[in-house]
């Protein structure tokens, strides 16, 4: 399991095999097309092949058994759209202000990726492809940010943090504003949210598959299985609920639903770039863009969304590509802003040189042995900081260090800072010298927190409270 064995275990003599169709498309220097797919919210152990037992996800689990699972992928931080500005920009989202925590609590936010900013998509679309959005964008609103303002030449989703499945509005009162844009015009339709989001996918995928087309990539970022708790029969619910945040609504069987949902989108995806003989040459990534909420599995891990523990940080991730990469598991440490190098490197379009993240490429391809990292989080409420460097991690919560040794101990119980303190003074340093030289975060910084947070709890740490002026009165959906 450690980082030290041989990352790539291979799968047996049945395992995928590179097909003739694939290897004439790699041999012809074709470039692939890329599908990357975000959850929102999903947890470290919601889908079957990473342990869920109390519902199935087959598609996923399919797509899994034809590509590489990693065990020990990060995001880039706790919360959504800081996240998502590491993905886009291939840096730590902490050299940007629209990556300061979660800075775009609603559409009067004066934050956004900045139109200039170098992106993922934009890079893509300049080496000759297409590139669309479907799904949450969460980074600014219009008319000065958007999708269409940051690299991508279509969209259709939601710009905001959250819609709900079914009236697509941001929020449940008479206030609220419908949240579904088809470009930049707003969509008055009906549907449950996900399934329209997979249908516009295979729309697009569909379009893509004649041989002159050009190369595609597409963004499907789903929302689910993120609050509000309905899945798809959950129509009625929709219309009686007070709060997206729906602190009063959900369970785990209808979590399950709505991630079954989701896993039943992804496999039209796949359907339809088999239908399309486009299988072979397309690179898939399935990712989260944070640890999950309280309806997620994390076993063995411990944390949530909202904390750098492992639950909060450590997301499950899958990724295939037949014409050029084999079956099997991966346990290469990687983290959301390492996809923009890797994207592109695939692409073979011109390296970025302004990333804080590495091509994963020949490491997923057995050409390079694992390669150690040093990576660093921070989130604001309860002064949490963490690095992880090799099997260690640096851990502080609202004043109280820790140090773990995440392989041997991944539930960061046994507390290692008495029997090693050079090394937890050597972590400690790094982590000062790396935060000096990103932004600071300001009292007005807009943060999530949790309210009687038992993680803190545990820890012996006091329950949260708002960090400071500026951060939100409702706390994120809690335990």
């Amino acid at each position: 399991m450690g980082v030290k064995r041989r990352h790539f275990i291979a799968a047996g003599a049945g395992g995928l095999a590179l097909g003739s169709a694939a290897a004439q498309a790699a041999s012809a220097g074709k470039p692939p097309h890329i599908v990357f797919i975000m959850a929102d919210d999903l947890g470290w152990g919601d889908l079957s092949c990473f342990g869920q037992t109390e519902y199935q996800t087959p598609h996923l689990d399919a797509l899994a058994a034809g590509g590489q699972r990693l065990r020990h992928a990060y995001a880039n931080s706790p919360v959504c759209s800081a996240s998502r500005t590491a993905l886009i920009t291939g840096r730590y989202q902490y050299r940007l202000r629209v990556g300061l925590e979660e800075p775009i609590p609603g559409p009067n936010s004066p934050h956004g990726l900045a139109p200039e900013q170098p992106t993922l998509p934009g890079l893509l679309h300049a080496a000759g492809y297409h590139s669309a959005l479907v799904g949450k964008w969460h980074l600014g609103h219009g008319p000065q940010f958007g999708p269409l303002k940051g690299g991508y030449q279509e969209f259709y989703g939601n710009l905001g943090g959250g819609v709900d499945y079914f009236s697509h509005k941001d929020g449940a009162d008479a206030k609220a504003r419908l949240d579904f844009w088809d470009g930049d015009k707003a969509v008055q339709t009906t549907g449950y949210y996900t399934d329209l989001l997979s249908d516009r996918a295979v729309q697009i995928l569909r379009r893509h598959a004649a041989p002159e087309a050009k190369p595609l990539f597409l963004s499907l970022h789903y929302t689910a299985p993120h609050w509000p708790w309905e899945g798809p029969d959950d129509e009625a619910m929709s219309r009686r609920i007070k709060s997206l945040i729906h602190h009063d609504g959900g369970s785990l069987e209808i979590y399950g639903r709505m991630v079954q949902a989701m896993d039943s989108g992804v496999g039209r995806v796949l359907r339809a770039l088999d239908e399309a003989g486009m299988a072979d040459n397309t690179l898939i990534v399935f990712t989260s863009d944070n640890g999950g909420e309280r309806f997620s599995r994390m076993w063995p891990l411990s944390g949530q969304k909202t904390e750098l523990l492992e639950g909060g940080i450590r997301v499950p991730t899958l990724l295939r590509w037949p014409a050029q990469i084999k079956p099997g598991v991966s346990d290469q440490v990687a983290i959301g802003m390492d996809w923009l190098p890797t994207l592109l490197a695939a692409a073979g379009a011109p390296a970025y040189a302004a990333t804080d993240g590495i091509n994963l490429l020949p490491l997923l391809k057995g050409e390079q042995a694992p390669q150690p990292r040093k990576l660093f989080w921070r989130y604001k409420a309860q002064g949490q900081r963490a690095l992880r460097e090799g099997e260690y991690k640096y851990l502080r919560i609202k004043g109280r260090e820790f140090l773990f040794n995440v392989l041997r101990d991944p539930r960061e119980r046994a507390n290692l800072a008495s029997l090693e303190p050079a090394r937890l003074a050597t972590l400690r340093a790094d982590w000062e010298a790396w935060n000096a030289s990103m932004l600071p975060i300001t009292p007005e910084v807009f943060t999530h927190w949790v309210r009687g947070d038992r993680q803190a709890d545990r820890y012996g740490v006091e329950d949260a409270e708002p960090s400071a002026k500026g951060a939100g009165s409702a706390p994120v959906q809690g335990r």
